[in-house]
């Protein structure tokens, strides 16, 4: 049997990553990626987001995490069915990585909530099969 899950509190995370080989210096172990997160309010409440958690793993193992308030700037507000799309950018020391968090929301009643952000890979052009 499937259990139900509440959809009051519900936000959909989709990311999409790419390598910018202008700005990366691979012979210096700089590897510069952008990513494009849109989040969007599958929930039947309004809702803002107050703050970000990311944690990146690197090709090596090495994990670092960036916590901050908002997203470029912005703590949006979402009506339930409304989208916000932000692009930010990542530099690494490996080829790949991955990336995965949480963003920290309000309900518009007040209820804390965290929105996951599964994870997902930044990787150089052809360096995964």
């Amino acid at each position: 049997m499937r259990m139900k899950t509440d959809q009051t509190y519900a936000i959909d995370v989709d990311a999409e990553a790419t390598y910018l080989p202008a700005q990366s210096l691979p012979h210096q172990d700089r590897y510069v990626f952008s990513y494009t997160i849109t989040l969007r309010n599958s929930g039947t409440v309004s809702a803002q987001l107050k703050s970000r958690h990311w944690i990146i793993t690197n090709a090596n193992g090495d994990i670092e995490e960036v916590h901050g308030e908002g997203v470029v700037g912005k703590q949006p507000h979402l009506k339930p069915g409304e989208s916000f799309t932000y692009t930010s950018g990542a530099v690494l020391t490996t080829p790949v990585a991955a990336m995965q968090g949480y963003y920290d929301m309000i309900a518009s009643d007040g209820k804390p909530f965290r929105a996951p952000i599964a994870p997902f890979t930044l990787a150089i052009p052809g360096c995964l099969h």
